[in-house]
């Protein structure tokens, strides 16, 4: 615990809507900003590279509109034997990277930062996910992407949703990491840096 400071508000600094459901079984009250971060990958990046870069950005640009806050960034990539597989933004790409995704291993790398803007501390955390794919024929493809509409999700699936039906098996030590937020790490860190939890 940082001694000698008051309890920080929590912010966390995404506007996605999955890591502020997921942030709201430890918190009920924090308050939620865009990062306005760059998303675009440097060249040659190495996909848990990319995600550690971005999750600490994403709480070093949100920080710098809040004092005495517990600044929270994250962010996930997704790849294929090191292809990342962005969110699709349309049906036809989700329908794309499913078919690619087939009867195979996808790997999520999700990172974590808690910045604390009170005194400067950063602490980080990366958690990896591995996702085992069912051998996937088109109309269950077409029939998933229509059904749940996973434009806005890296790998084009939800696993808190029907997605879970195109898995064979998940490999992880946090399953709220898979979502966006490695909950598990977040509450030790809160914790670490003065937040009461339970």
């Amino acid at each position: 615990m940082t001694a000698n400071l008051p309890v920080p508000r929590v912010v966390l600094g995404s506007t996605s809507r999955y890591r502020a459901e997921l942030l709201r079984r430890l918190l009920p009250d924090f308050e939620q900003i865009a990062p306005g971060t760059d998303e675009t990958p440097w060249p040659g990046e190495a996909p848990v590279a990319r995600a550690l870069r971005l999750a600490i950005a994403k709480a070093e640009a949100a920080a710098r509109e809040y004092r005495n806050a517990l600044v929270i960034g994250s962010d996930q990539v997704a790849e294929i034997d090191g292809l990342v597989l962005d969110k699709p933004g349309s049906a036809e790409r989700a329908r794309s990277q499913l078919a690619a995704s087939s009867g195979r291993d996808v790997h999520f790398h999700t990172a974590l930062c808690l910045l604390d803007s009170r005194d400067g501390r950063r602490y980080t955390h990366i958690d990896h996910t591995r996702v085992r794919f069912r051998e996937l024929d088109p109309a269950e493809i077409a029939r998933y992407v229509e059904r749940e509409q996973p434009l806005d999700c890296a790998g084009s699936f939800k696993c808190e949703g029907l997605g879970i039906s195109l898995f064979e098996a998940i490999d992880n030590h946090d399953p709220s990491a898979l979502i966006g937020l490695p909950l598990i790490a977040l509450a030790r860190m809160l914790r670490g840096a003065g937040i009461e939890l339970p």
